[in-house]
C-alpha cells in the first residue's frame, strides 16, 4: 500500500518535473496531480481522527512513529507523539 513518504516523493518529483525547463510538465496535468494528492491527504486526516476516537496507533498509510522518522526530509530531526485525552 503506498504511504506518507511515496506520496511526499510524488510531489516532489512533480515540482521537479514543472521545473525543468528541458521537459517541463503541463500546467493542468501539475494541477490535477495536487488536486488527486490534496485528497489523499483529507482521507489521511479522517484515518487521523479514526485512530483519535479508538485509540488507535498506528496508520498504514502514514506509519509508525518509527517509520515515519526514518524517512524525514532534511533539517528535520524528529517528531514527537502526543495522545489526546478525552
Amino acid at each position: 500500500m503506498p504511504n506518507i513518504n511515496e506520496l511526499r516523493q510524488s510531489l516532489m518529483d512533480t515540482l521537479k518535473d514543472l521545473r525543468d525547463p528541458d521537459k517541463p510538465m503541463e500546467v493542468d496535468r501539475a494541477k490535477a496531480i495536487a488536486q488527486v494528492a490534496g485528497v489523499i491527504v483529507d482521507t489521511a486526516r479522517v484515518e487521523i481522527d479514526f485512530l483519535k476516537v479508538t485509540g488507535g496507533d498506528r496508520s498504514e498509510f502514514i506509519g509508525s512513529p518509527q517509520e515515519v522518522t526514518q524517512d524525514l526530509p532534511k533539517g528535520i530531526v524528529g517528531i514527537r507523539q502526543h495522545r489526546i485525552k478525552g
